[in-house]
């Protein structure tokens, strides 16, 4: 299969970067995780309402992310043979059906339903999202994740907000909103389409072509994947997994830890979960940037390594510290959040919706089983040993060294030249 970066108009570094697609696909983004976002937000006001254990959120967390992400490569597989661009808007409407749920679902096993719906709408839409953003990139790989990156994380970050402003004060219907979120997200990737559909077009003209020329015996053929593909895309997602379940953790239960351990209130407890989620929004951005120049590789093994001191230091902190320490740890882990994206494309460069898929797809949807085992683990050990314990999964990025370097190795004669 040829690679992408070869179409004409797609990821080539002589091509233009198209700032409004990218600007337009990223307020998607931020609108489709605004909605997954409602579902954690919503876990203090379900454990009073419906009188919820903390395993059972823990399962709704595992059932949204399980099925937003596991469904992630096996769309995105699909779709790398067969393009489905009227999809963006049809997953949206899964999505809205999924907030109407959420808002009035009477008992437990009808927010599983519901969540299920929002999850199956987020799965359909990021590979191809993932898409848009490659073909409107130009020869900005690393700046045009982030722009996306951003997008979907600032939406994660308006859950703690909505807690406070909106939850706390109508409860579970205050969930009805996010249709709003869904609504205009349909109305903006419906104005995508035409361009989209285009691009897909000069895609797949050069697909033919270079399939043609390959089966002439031509040797000007891109290179499918890196000749390290398997270690590297296993070592990625072991990463993008150990990551995942530490942000599952603060993102989810350390509200929890906060009015345990600290006897703040729901609504105190929301602004340390937001700062270290707002922060991670710049990190993204600033991560995505610098992976330009310092190289894709460096940038994941920054992001997960250096944030292990802050991370082990954080449970141990008084009141007054943890807003800023939080705030740098939400900076430092997810500026690698959207190199991870593209790291996995620089390996399968032929399988653009694939490697999106196995890193912002499978990997977290395998971290979503954290959800589950750590409200089990707070069930059982309560959760001031647990929060103890999950400081130490950032030391896992230590591995991100044994990655594949993305970068050309410079000869020695060439090193010698310029001294």
């Amino acid at each position: 299969m040829a690679t992408i970066a070869g179409a004409k108009g797609a990821a080539n570094p002589g091509t233009k970067t198209v700032l409004p697609v990218l600007f337009a696909i990223s307020l998607v983004h931020m609108l489709n995780d605004s909605m997954q976002a409602v579902v954690p937000a919503l876990y203090p006001i379900l454990q009073e309402s419906l009188s919820l254990s903390m395993v059972q959120l823990g399962w709704i967390g595992f059932m949204i992310n399980m099925t937003s992400s596991v469904m992630q490569p096996v769309v995105g597989a699909y779709s790398d043979k067969r393009t489905l661009p009227n999809m963006l808007p049809i997953g949206m409407g899964l999505s809205l059906i999924g907030m109407v749920g959420l808002a009035f679902s009477p008992h437990f096993w009808m927010l599983l339903l519901a969540v299920v719906f929002i999850g199956l709408g987020s799965a359909i839409f990021h590979p191809e999202g993932s898409r848009v953003v490659y073909f409107a990139a130009g020869g900005r790989r690393g700046f045009a994740q982030s722009i996306y990156q951003v997008g979907g994380n600032a939406g994660s970050t308006l859950g703690p907000l909505m807690t406070a402003l909106i939850f706390v004060h109508l409860g579970q219907i205050g969930a009805i909103w996010g249709t709003l979120f869904a609504g205009f997200a349909i109305a903006v990737l419906l104005g995508l389409l035409p361009w989209y559909k285009r691009k897909l077009a000069e895609w797949e003209e050069h697909r033919t072509k270079n399939a043609a020329a390959r089966a002439a015996g031509s040797t000007v053929v891109e290179k499918a994947s890196h000749p390290r593909l398997k270690f590297a895309m296993g070592m990625l997602v072991f990463l993008v997994f150990a990551r995942s379940w530490y942000h599952s953790g603060i993102g989810s239960f350390y509200q929890f830890y906060l009015k345990f351990d600290y006897g703040l209130t729901t609504q105190q407890a929301q602004i340390p979960v937001f700062l270290f989620l707002a922060a991670g929004v710049l990190g993204t951005f600033f991560g995505g940037v610098l992976a330009d120049r310092f190289g894709l590789k460096n940038m994941i093994v920054f992001s997960i390594a250096g944030a292990s001191p802050l991370a082990l230091l954080l449970p141990h902190l008084p009141l007054f510290w943890v807003y800023p320490l939080i705030a740098l740890l939400g900076f430092v882990i997810l500026s690698g959040f959207s190199v991870s994206v593209v790291y996995a494309q620089f390996l399968m460069p032929a399988n653009v919706g694939m490697a999106s898929g196995l890193t912002t797809g499978l990997a977290f949807g395998m971290g979503a089983i954290g959800g589950v085992a750590l409200g089990q683990a707070i069930d059982m050990f309560g959760i001031n040993d647990v929060m103890f314990a999950i400081s130490f999964f950032p030391l896992v990025g230590l591995f991100a060294l044994l990655l594949p370097s993305d970068r050309p190795k410079k000869k020695w004669g060439s090193l010698l030249g310029k001294v």
